[in-house]
């Protein structure tokens, strides 16, 4: 069973959060927040699997709250997923920084939101097409050299397939388009982005996207 709470100012969108979920016999909603105050005491006291979590809200934003959240040792088993209908940079990274482990907008579809929770809740990470666009945007204006050699000389430990798949998930598609991209499975997908985030010491999606831009694999979006 994986235990959530629903983080977000308006009651609308909880309540269809909520309405969502519900449809999985494998989800129990175990507390809602309206701000990131509440979100904070509500993990605390709930130590739920997932949060899915707001970022403008009154009080302490979304970002605040999941910093407070990671700051708290007996909560390190909770994953934050933000949940957000503005993918710009600024948000993206303050979000990564703070300890969010996933992003999307909310224009996702019920199918994406749940993959996504499972995902997180199996310890995984991911970014939106649009969060990984405007990652990669952040990374090409702060950057000062075209090509990192070091990036480079990690990234010459992949194959050539491995390659192809970072590449395209530093264009932000989602595992599915680029199982549909290369003609192979989602599940294949899935297996070279591992081995690639093994080989070259990364924790995650955000990770890798940043390794390909540095190392001249990918161009900025």
């Amino acid at each position: 069973m994986i235990r959530i709470v629903v983080v977000d100012d308006q009651k609308m969108i909880r309540v269809g959060l909520r309405g969502i979920l519900q449809t999985r016999p494998d989800f129990t909603v175990v507390g809602e927040a309206a701000d990131g105050i509440q979100a904070v005491a509500v993990a605390a006291e709930a130590r739920p699997d997932v949060v899915l979590m707001d970022i403008r809200m009154p009080g302490i934003d979304g970002v605040e709250a999941v910093r407070r959240i990671r700051a708290d040792r007996d909560l390190d088993g909770v994953r934050i997923l933000v949940l957000t209908t503005f993918e710009d940079d600024h948000n993206v990274i303050r979000a990564i920084k703070a300890g969010a482990q996933g992003f999307l907008g909310k224009d996702v579809g019920p199918a994406e939101l749940i993959g996504a929770i499972e995902q997180l809740a199996a310890g995984g990470a991911l970014l939106s097409p649009a969060a990984t666009g405007s990652l990669v945007s952040h990374v090409a204006r702060s950057s000062k050299r075209p090509v990192d050699e070091s990036a480079e000389n990690v990234l010459a430990t992949l194959t050539s397939r491995e390659r192809a798949v970072l590449v395209q998930v530093a264009a932000g598609l989602t595992n599915d388009q680029i199982a549909a991209a290369l003609f192979i499975s989602p599940f294949t997908v899935k297996t070279h982005l591992n081995r690639a985030m093994t080989k070259t010491g990364t924790n995650d999606r955000s990770q890798l996207v940043i390794l390909a831009f540095k190392g001249g694999l990918a161009d900025p979006v």
